[in-house]
């Protein structure tokens, strides 16, 4: 009686593979989010959605990214097509995607910003970037890119664990990014943020557009190191990591080049991973 969705951006990775052996065999419902038609996934899935990213040279993936978040949210709504308890629910998640494209446009103009701020982190050795819930992915994701293609050492951190190591990292030398963009943890981690500076930590807070009361402490906090913030739309909250995800995407797309790495072809990485 269950069901099993695998998401995999060329439809063959090994270990995702394994993980539907693992589910046939035992007669899970099967299903495949994938961008690559006639791949081992899309295959083998008893159903499944192509998310028609298009070809993704890159071996980091962007795109491909979004577009799985897009088809996780369209499936959700789609499951809950029958529930009158959740209607106003799906409008306001249908209405955000909807208006996803004009959203996305509005975020890229900070392409000129998060060049600017690449140029300032261009010589650190490691950055930290910390979310909580729907957002705890987006800070995962957003190091990972960085991570792939600057080499620069970078770490997702859930937001509310920093006082279980990380905490102990923090000082004026290391930039923090933390992903606070409203939403029900939102006051979680603004105590993230106060936290952070107490200790003089360098914070770079992304948040949405309008945000008076960060706008506020920034302002309080300008010193040698000044609380930065990059402001994005605001959209619905499972939806919002779409927008959260691309000045990460510029930001790491920077630093390589001032870095002088190839984007598109990090070292030592293949485009899928075949092998255990």
């Amino acid at each position: 009686d269950d069901t099993c969705i695998f998401v995999s951006q060329s439809g063959e990775t090994k270990d995702t593979l394994d993980a539907l052996t693992y589910a046939e065999r035992r007669g899970a419902l099967t299903v495949g989010i994938t961008n690559t038609v006639g791949s081992a996934i899309s295959m083998r899935t008893q159903c499944g959605v192509h998310v028609n990213a298009g070809a993704e040279i890159g071996v980091a993936s962007t795109k491909a990214y979004t577009s799985q978040l897009v088809t996780l949210v369209m499936l959700a709504i789609a499951l809950s097509e029958d529930s009158i308890t959740k209607l106003a629910r799906r409008v306001e998640v249908i209405d955000a995607l909807a208006a996803l494209p004009a959203a996305v446009a509005q975020t890229l103009r900070l392409d000129a910003e998060m060049k600017a701020l690449a140029q300032t982190l261009v010589k650190q050795q490691s950055l930290l970037v910390l979310g909580r819930g729907y957002n705890y992915a987006t800070a995962l994701e957003g190091a990972l890119k960085v991570k792939e293609v600057s080499l620069m050492h970078s770490e997702g951190v859930l937001s509310g664990e920093i006082k279980h190591g990380p905490l102990a990292l923090v000082d004026e030398h290391l930039p923090i990014i933390v992903v606070a963009t409203k939403d029900r943890n939102y006051s979680k981690n603004l105590s993230c943020v106060e936290q952070l500076r107490a200790r003089h930590g360098w914070c770079i807070v992304l948040c949405h557009e309008g945000d008076e009361e960060l706008e506020r402490f920034a302002a309080e906090h300008k010193g040698p190191a000044p609380v930065q913030l990059i402001k994005v739309p605001a959209t619905a909250d499972c939806v919002q990591g779409i927008l959260n995800i691309i000045p990460m995407q510029l930001l790491s797309y920077y630093l390589a080049c001032l870095r002088g790495h190839n984007v598109d072809q990090p070292r030592n990485l293949a485009k899928s991973v075949t092998v255990q």
